[in-house]
């Protein structure tokens, strides 16, 4: 699993899976998103407002995507 954050667009997104696939974007709410791949599986997870939900300072390894 790789837990990626981009902090000028505050989102977090838990990848499940790491192998390159095609995926379809399911909304569960507002700010949460699921990425769903072969076999219906979810792939990520994408939280946006993501500072505002969750202590990142205490979720690692968080790889931050250089902007």
């Amino acid at each position: 699993m790789l837990i990626e954050y981009n902090a000028k667009t505050d989102l977090l997104y838990p990848r499940l899976d790491e192998r390159r696939q095609p995926v379809t974007n399911r909304p569960v709410s507002e700010d949460i998103v699921l990425d769903v791949g072969k076999d219906d599986k979810v792939v990520g997870i994408e939280i946006l407002c993501a500072s505002k939900r969750l202590d990142l300072e205490s979720m690692l390894p968080v790889k931050y995507e250089a902007v």
